[in-house]
This record gives structure tokens, sequence and C-alpha cells, in this order.
């Protein structure tokens, strides 16, 4: 039997990588194409994650000297996720039908407030934007945005749907990992894969939904000490708006920053309230949210930027309210299969990695 020459040992050390670029194009085709079956996938998901915590904490109650059944906390959990999905619905509906009656006119006040803006740098400038804007089809938004309520229900009911069959499936999902891995150390590595995940995620999501929430109700009473417009609107805004790490909290302060300056026409109003409420968002999310969250994975800030990117450009606005907690889920698998540790090295913070 002849020995393969170098030449041939360097043309099979390129098919791995071959393949690797070929699998890697198909998932990326994948994720893309599948779009309206993965993004409710991956929601509900992690909304199983967070109702598995809180299965684990009722079971541990006793009534009456017994645990409380299995079926009755899965019911339990996900009459309560149906209960917070549709009042998330009904709210995000509200606020959507209270937008589009004043959109049109604000977006034009906006356009105008802008450019005159941007003239105190240059008229030029100023001219050019408004040419700009006058290309800009507004109808076409308000029929987005008008539209934008019938998806969100169809979503918000696969979320549910995928939800119920997760919590159902939860009792038997340790029984078919043993299955599948029944050499005990891999199961063992595989269970605290699992296990590292849910808690790590679940800590993120708990945590940036209240430091939300506390930022969302001080903003909304900010807006209404300024006697700002769409006050519940902007407090609503901020909230969701500060899932997304980075870019979220500029975008929160910008919105009422631009409703004062077009709703008062008055530059100094407009610094007022980037001042408050620039002053809130950095307190509580540059100083509180990582106090608050420092105990967990430390991950690089260059490394959630591409993330959100990434996430940004193939899933849009949800791909970046998901960009954190699919990194997590990432950064842990590579923290845990030793050939990917050195992937989890470059996406923490430091480079340490909890063992």
């Amino acid at each position: 039997m002849t020995r393969p020459t170098g030449e041939q040992r360097e043309r099979w050390g390129i098919v791995p990588w071959a393949l690797g670029i070929i699998v890697a194009a198909l998932v990326l085709v994948l994720l893309i194409v599948g779009r309206v079956f993965l993004v409710p996938l991956v929601i509900a998901l992690l909304l199983f994650s967070l109702a598995s915590a809180a299965i684990d904490r009722l079971r541990r109650l006793n009534i009456g000297g017994r645990a409380v059944p299995n079926w009755l906390t899965s019911l339990l959990a996900l009459l309560l996720l149906g209960l917070g999905l549709a009042a998330l619905f009904a709210v995000l509906s509200l606020q959507i039908n209270i937008a589009l009656a004043s959109l049109p006119v604000f977006i034009e006040q906006s356009q105008t407030v802008i450019a005159r803006l941007f003239g105190l740098l240059s008229d030029d400038l100023a001219s050019a934007l408004i040419e700009a804007f006058r290309d800009i089809n507004l109808n076409d938004y308000v029929r987005l945005a008008a539209g934008s309520a019938g998806s969100l229900l169809v979503t918000i009911v696969l979320i549910l749907l995928y939800a119920g069959f997760f919590l159902a499936e939860r009792p038997w999902i340790e029984g078919k990992i043993a299955l599948l891995f029944p050499e005990p150390g891999r199961r063992a590595r595989i269970m605290a894969i699992a296990g590292s995940m849910r808690h790590n995620i679940h800590r993120f999501l708990v945590l940036k939904t209240l430091i939300s929430g506390v930022t969302a109700l001080v903003v909304w009473l900010l807006a209404l000490a300024f006697g700002l417009n769409f006050a519940a609107s902007i407090a609503l805004l901020t909230f969701l708006l500060n899932f997304i790490p980075n870019i979220g909290s500029i975008l929160a302060t910008a919105l009422p920053v631009l409703v004062a300056l077009v709703q008062y026409d008055s530059l100094a109003m407009g610094l007022a309230v980037l001042g408050t409420i620039g002053t809130v968002q950095f307190v509580l999310g540059n100083i509180l949210d990582p106090m608050v969250t420092g105990n967990g994975l430390q991950m690089s800030s260059l490394a959630i930027v591409i993330s959100l990117t990434f996430w940004g450009a193939i899933w849009g606005i949800v791909g970046m309210f998901l960009a954190v907690p699919m990194m997590v889920m990432v950064l842990i698998v590579c923290t845990h299969v030793p050939p990917l540790r050195p992937v989890a090295v470059l996406l923490s913070k430091s480079g340490e990695l909890p063992e």
C-alpha cells in the first residue's frame, strides 16, 4: 500500500475547511429562509427556560404534605405565558393605533426640525435633507406599521403553541438525553451545557427585564413632567429597546428628545430632555446594569456588537433583541467543548472562562 504524498495530504487537509464553509453557508441560508419558523421557536425556547425555572420553584412547594403535580405547574406556567403575551399584544396594539393617528403630521414636523438642526452646520446640508425627506413615501411606512399588529398576533400564537409543546415534553427530556447519550461522561457534559444555558439566560432575562422596567418607569415619569406627547409610547419603546445592547439605549434616548424638539420647537427643551433622560439611561444602563449582572458571563463588547449586527441582518429588529441570548448559548457551548474553547476566549470579555 502506497503512502500518500505530501501534495495529497495537503489536498486532503483542505477538505474539512471546505466542508465547514459549505455547512456554514447552508446554515446561514436556512436561518434566513426559515426566519418565520425559527424566530417564534427561539423566543418560545427562551420563555420555556423562564417557565422551567418557575416550575422548579413551584415543585418544591408542599401543599398538604404533597408536592405540586407537574401537570398543574406546567398548565399554570402556560396560562401565565398566555396572559403575559396577550397583555403585551394589547398594549402594543393600543400604542400602535395611538401613534398612527398622529404619525404623518409628526414625521413631517420632525423632518423640518432635523433639517433645521443640520442647518446650523450648513444651509446646503439642510436643503439636501429637505429634498431627501420629500422623496420618502410616508404612506408606505404607515401601512407597514398598521399591518404589524396582524403579523404580531400570528407570531404570538406560534410562540404560545411552541411553548405549550415544550412544556408538555418537559418531563421526558432527561430520559431522552439519557437514551441519546448512554455514556455517563458525555451525558453529564450535555446536561451541564443545558443547565448552564438555562441558568445564564434565565438570569439575563430576569435582570434585564427588571432594569428595563425601572428605566421605562423613570422615563415615563420624566416624559409626563416635561409634558411630552406619547409618554406611554416612549416608556414602552424604552422598555423594549433596552433589551438591545449598546444601540437600544441610544435610540431610546433620541426618541423623547425628538418628540420634545418637534412639540416645543425649542432647542433648549430638547437639550433638557437629553440631559435628564440621557443621565437616567447612562446611570441605569452603564452603572447599575453591569453591577447587577456582573457575576454572570462576561462577554466582549466587540463580540456583542458583531452578534447584534449578524442577527439584525438575518432576522431584523427581532434578531437584535435575541442577539445577547444567542451569544450566551454560543459562548456556553464553546466553553464546554474543548476544541471550541479558543472561540469562547475570544467571545469573553477578559479571556477567563467559568469552570
